[in-house]
């Protein structure tokens, strides 16, 4: 064909006919590239969303005052029950004394702890940051070997290189 001079031009009207087939039809390739180019980009905009800076001493220290809550009620709880086998007169007097809180009290107190521990929740959900591996398009290896020997390919690919 290039020897009558037809390649070019042949190659010219495939070239216009793509053209104006894309404009009746969506270029699948052009759009899953745009696409996942799309991804990409909101990928890398969570990622920045999600970085957070250096903690210095006293954020150190405060996540550190966090933490003792939680141990400390656990402790105490079993220490109450150590308490009331060593000392069973003092320890109902003091339950008796509990008796004698306002209802409206105990509703404060379920409330602050119900809160810190539902914060402490809260903010534990906020820094969840999951391990996922960037996708990546798998090759099977009889494709990969069967267009390496497909010569026509190999033609094609050196004519358009």
């Amino acid at each position: 064909m290039s020897l009558l001079g037809l390649g070019r031009a042949a190659r010219d009207v495939g070239g216009a006919v793509a053209e104006v087939s894309e404009v009746f039809t969506v270029n699948r390739t052009k759009a899953e590239m745009g696409a996942q180019a799309r991804y990409q980009a909101a990928l890398a905009q969570a990622g920045a969303e999600f970085e957070q800076a250096p903690l210095g001493w006293f954020d150190r220290f405060v996540n550190g005052l966090n933490r003792l809550p939680r141990p400390i009620m656990a402790l105490s709880t079993v220490g109450l029950f150590g308490y009331a086998m060593a000392d069973p007169a003092g320890f109902s007097i003091r339950m008796q004394g509990l008796a004698y809180v306002p209802e409206p009290l105990w509703w404060l107190l379920g409330a602050v702890v119900s809160f810190y521990f539902g914060a402490r929740e809260l903010n534990y959900f906020r820094g969840y940051r999951a391990n996922i591996p960037a996708p990546r398009t798998p090759v099977r290896p009889e494709v990969q070997r069967q267009a390496e020997q497909n010569s026509a390919l190999a033609a094609w690919r050196e004519a358009a290189g």
